[in-house]
């Protein structure tokens, strides 16, 4: 079985997720990247925001400037 096949099976029937040390991709939140390297769990930090800072109507027009 290839180790692939190994973790969807251990996925599907309930195995342990955590058996491998962590490693987390961290979008937006700082302080929650910081907790984790605190905590010596390697983490990589992604700024992201929500386009137009969440305005829906910004959004969508300047989604139209793009097409």
């Amino acid at each position: 079985m290839s180790a692939e096949a190994r973790d969807k099976d251990q996925v599907a029937n309930g195995g342990n997720l955590l058996s491998r040390p962590v490693k987390v991709v961290n979008i937006g939140l700082d302080r929650f990247a910081k907790e984790l390297d605190e905590q010596s769990v390697p983490v990589v930090q992604v700024e992201w925001a929500p386009p137009a800072g969440g305005n829906a109507k910004l959004a969508a027009l300047l989604a139209k400037l793009g097409s």
